[in-house]
């Protein structure tokens, strides 16, 4: 069970994504080079990442410790 969870969780997290907002996105694409538009994705996915990682390294530190005062 807890494999096909954790396979699940791995398909749904390999979607690649391109946020922009609207007004970013017209401004960028009337640019000539495309650089500036996969900087500003990446950033986009950089700040969304983040709190992401903050939650489940909280959530991994409490099952830890839950872990560790059953024993």
């Amino acid at each position: 069970m807890k494999r096909k969870v954790l396979f699940g969780l791995f398909v749904m997290t390999q979607v690649v994504s391109y946020a922009q907002c609207a007004m970013c996105r017209a401004v960028l694409e009337s640019e000539q080079g495309q650089s500036a538009a996969e900087g500003i994705n990446d950033g986009i996915v950089y700040l969304m990442a983040i709190p992401y990682l903050l939650i489940g390294g909280l959530g991994y530190f409490i099952y830890w410790k839950y872990k560790t005062l059953k024993k």
